[in-house]
């Protein structure tokens, strides 16, 4: 590691990876993430479902890409373990599949080992980095990862952490520019479309405490996607791309889930 310490943990802010946490009943969150946590069930009581309809996405995608002869994962943004893990899925049908894990809060850092628990036959690593910094994690992911054979690189829940202005598409564009052909990209993103009073409130209330809320729309979130071949059924609601891979996530169908998945191939 380089820079500042990035085992110090701020707990004067909330952050994303510990707000998920709490919302799936998790304990590696503080007051700060709990407090800013249920402001965001004030404003809609269905943020924990969103959540759990996210991770189970991520499942249903990796089995979806496992069973379509993908063995090498990136997974960005990967949060503080929750079973099944991504490996979990991916090597419980190809046990050589090679994962590589990356975030940046260093609780996930101190829950790493939950993630590297790899099958003999593959690989799990964890890469403590920022998806600002993309080079480090092509560098760091190298290490693990066979860069001439293709490699699934998911964004689940992540993206709508990161503005425009932060440059959120070339920050894609450079991650996917040193993958192979036959490579994929894995997205699920929040949208203001279905809610848009809600979703406002929402992102001004994260705003005030330092969180960055970039909502953007279904033809904002396929702009992450041009030039790559979308899986069918193309962008979709979250629940709604493939779900006979998994099981139903209990009240998903209660209400409007505000968010989109999809997968891309990389020609």
């Amino acid at each position: 590691m380089t820079g500042q310490d990035r085992t110090v943990i701020d707990t004067g802010k909330p952050h994303p990876a510990r707000m998920y946490d709490w919302y799936l009943g998790g304990k590696d969150n503080y007051p700060v993430d709990e407090e800013m946590g249920r402001q965001m069930l004030a404003l809609d009581p269905r943020v924990p479902v969103m959540a759990r309809v996210n991770r189970a996405f991520m499942h249903r995608a990796t089995r979806w890409l496992a069973e379509h002869g993908v063995r090498q994962f990136l997974d960005i943004g990967t949060g503080i373990p929750t079973e099944p893990n991504l490996h979990q899925i991916a090597q419980g049908i190809a046990p050589e599949a090679r994962i590589v894990y990356c975030d940046n809060d260093p609780i996930v850092l101190a829950h790493a080992a939950a993630l590297l628990r790899s099958t003999p036959e593959g690989a799990t690593e964890y890469l403590q980095a920022d998806v600002r910094d993309p080079a480090a994690i092509i560098a760091g992911a190298r290490e693990v990862l066979d860069f001439d054979r293709p490699v699934a690189l998911s964004l689940v829940a992540l993206l709508h952490f990161v503005s425009d202005e932060d440059g959120a598409h070339e920050l894609v564009g450079r991650l996917l520019a040193a993958l192979p052909s036959g490579s994929y990209l894995v997205m699920t993103h929040a949208t203001a479309d279905f809610t848009p009073e809600e979703s406002a409130a929402a992102t001004a209330k994260l705003r005030a405490a330092g969180v960055t809320l970039a909502l953007r729309s279904r033809k904002e979130f396929g702009g992450f996607f041009d030039g790559l071949e979308l899986v069918e059924p193309g962008v979709s609601v979250v629940h709604h791309w493939h779900p006979e891979l998994g099981e139903p996530v209990p009240g998903q169908d209660d209400g409007v889930i505000p968010g989109y998945g999809a997968l891309g191939r990389k020609p």
